[in-house]
């Protein structure tokens, strides 16, 4: 794993202050009518370059001569809290305070007893997030992987992944068994609903190059959603649109059983395993083994494991 901290947290106690009467989410309203759009940074207190986006965005004017055409434009830092307490010298740690902001967004959870920073940091958010049209959610991956669109459960989400056009790889998947996501929440996970989200995950922790695809995929949802001039994002662009995009299908969670799961070779995010039946990973007397050719190995993970956390998602390429 790249531990080399090639990124520097922003400064954003600048934008705690906002109208919205919640910390750190700023709206924008262009008094014109129009869909309302959320874009959301540190769901993770330790993914740095969703935080360099937005603060890149602001820093071009937003809020002053940069304004959305139409529509409403939501801006979020979620989990500040955790944020604060990121420490190059443990990165790790600051991923969250007491849970997963990303796993409390079923109602359930979110109106049940339960109480946590982040379950109270997420009844905050909630009402701008059931507001939302379309919903940006920018983060990174723990382990060396190039780009990859989360785009939830449903087709709707990878067809307005080929509209933005990029990165090259998307995914439909399962969702988590610990938890319903932001991105999946209400009509956003509803196949009758208008409204979408993505979810992209821009590249290892840390890496700069994470923080470059933060910036270009913000700015290509911006300019897709009619909030900026495309003039204004077409200048702003850094990065090239990837030849084809490739969709991967996960059809299974492979969970840890004990301390002891270890995977059986070198592995990577989106690595291919070519032959059904081969062994992939071991855990005490269990052995797990691909059910089909061509299996893409979706964000496996190289930490210790531990009973009941996700170790790695197996899907295949969509044919079409």
């Amino acid at each position: 794993m790249n531990t080399r901290i090639e990124l520097l947290p922003p400064d954003i106690r600048p934008y705690r202050a906002s109208t919205s009467g919640v910390d750190y989410v700023h709206v924008f309203a262009s008094g014109r009518p129009g869909p309302v759009v959320m874009v959301q940074a540190l769901t993770h207190g330790n993914e740095l370059c969703g935080a360099i986006a937005l603060d890149w965005l602001f820093q071009q004017g937003l809020g002053r001569s940069l304004m959305p055409l139409h529509g409403e434009l939501i801006i979020c830092f979620a989990n500040v809290e955790a944020y604060a307490r990121f420490s190059p010298a443990d990165p790790n740690a600051s991923r969250c305070v007491d849970e997963d902001l990303n796993r409390v967004w079923h109602d359930s959870v979110l109106f049940g007893p339960g109480d946590s920073l982040e379950l109270r940091r997420a009844r905050q958010l909630q009402p701008f997030v059931d507001r939302a049209d379309l919903l940006f959610d920018i983060h990174s991956m723990q382990d060396a992987c190039r780009p990859l669109m989360v785009c939830g459960l449903l087709d709707k989400g990878a067809t307005l992944a080929r509209e933005l056009g990029m990165p090259g790889d998307l995914l439909i998947d399962t969702g988590h068994p610990s938890g319903l996501r932001m991105r999946d929440r209400g009509g956003f996970g509803d196949p009758a609903s208008p409204k979408n989200a993505l979810l992209i995950e821009c590249g290892q922790h840390w890496e700069q190059s994470s923080a470059d695809v933060a910036i270009d995929s913000l700015v290509r949802f911006l300019k897709l959603s009619g909030m900026v001039d495309t003039s204004w994002a077409d200048a702003r662009l850094r990065l090239p649109l990837p030849p084809k995009q490739q969709l991967i299908r996960v059809d299974q969670a492979v969970t840890a059983l004990s301390a002891d799961f270890h995977f059986l070779q070198p592995v990577r995010g989106l690595d291919v395993i070519a032959r059904a039946g081969t062994a992939f990973a071991q855990d005490g007397d269990t052995v797990f083994t691909t059910s089909y050719d061509n299996t893409v190995l979706v964000m496996p993970s190289l930490k210790h494991g531990k009973p009941g956390n996700t170790m790695v998602r197996l899907g295949r390429f969509d044919p079409t």
